[in-house]
This record gives C-alpha cells, structure tokens and sequence, in this order.
C-alpha cells in the first residue's frame, strides 16, 4: 500500500492515469480559487459575473501552473518557462473562452444560477485543459 501511495502522490510519474489523479486535485484547488474568488468579486465587489468569472477563471489558472509543473507533469517538450507559461497560459485563455460560452449560455440564454453554469463549466474546461496540457507541453522533450 505504501507503494502505491508513493506512485500516486509522491514519485515522478509519465502515466497518464497517475497525471489525471494528481491533476484533479491540482484542479480542485485551482477551482477553490477560481470559484470563491468569482462569489467574492460578483456578491462583494460588484462586478458583473462575466468579469468576475474571467478574473477568477486567471487567478485558478495561476494556481493550476505553479503546482502542475512541481507535482502533476515531469516531462517538459518546452525548454524555456516563459514560452511553456505562455503556452500553458493560451491553453488556459482557449479553456477561459470555453468557460466564459459555457456560463453565458447556461446563465444568460437559460436563465441557471451563475453558480450553477460554473459547475458545468468547470467539468468540460478541467478535461480540456488536462489533455491539452499533457500532450502539447508535457510529454516528450522537443528541440526549439
């Protein structure tokens, strides 16, 4: 068992499932943030839910990148970090394009609680940016 556990949580791992594991507890917590943080600038700071949804949605995503490069992804196909936070950025812009329909759609055409598009949202954007992630920045190592 204490095997195990050191291959979910502690070692160095290329294995997908693994990845998926680790990240969805990466996810979880980067969506704490993104979640409370959309509640606190809607009800408290008074900004519509779209704006609040895109702020929050970039301050998940900052948390997303610093603990999947220590903890999720061990492979790098990018040498340099500025250009893998770009990238990694863009693939979190595409998924904040995703989340933003997503919550419009369910929030603006169908009338749902904007706390409830979020929930959706946050279901098909965390697949999104996992895959993305792992099989455009985080796989094999390529030459720049």
């Amino acid at each position: 068992m204490a095997a195990f556990l050191a291959r979910v949580f502690k070692d160095s791992s290329d294995n997908t499932l693994v990845q998926l594991f680790r990240y969805f507890f990466v996810g979880g917590l980067a969506f704490v943030v993104d979640y409370a943080s959309l509640f606190v600038l809607t009800e408290y700071i008074g900004l519509s839910y779209l704006w609040s949804a895109a702020v929050a949605f970039l301050l998940g995503l900052a948390v997303n990148y610093l603990i999947s490069n220590v903890w999720v992804f061990t492979r790098h196909r990018v040498e340099n970090r500025w250009t893998e936070f770009a990238v990694f950025s863009l693939i979190g812009i595409i998924g904040l394009g995703f989340n933003e329909l997503i919550m419009y759609a369910g929030s603006g055409l169908l009338h749902l609680h904007y706390m409830l598009s979020k929930l959706c949202s946050t279901a098909i954007v965390f697949f999104w940016n996992f895959f993305a992630r792992k099989f455009i920045l985080f796989s094999s190592h390529i030459d720049q």
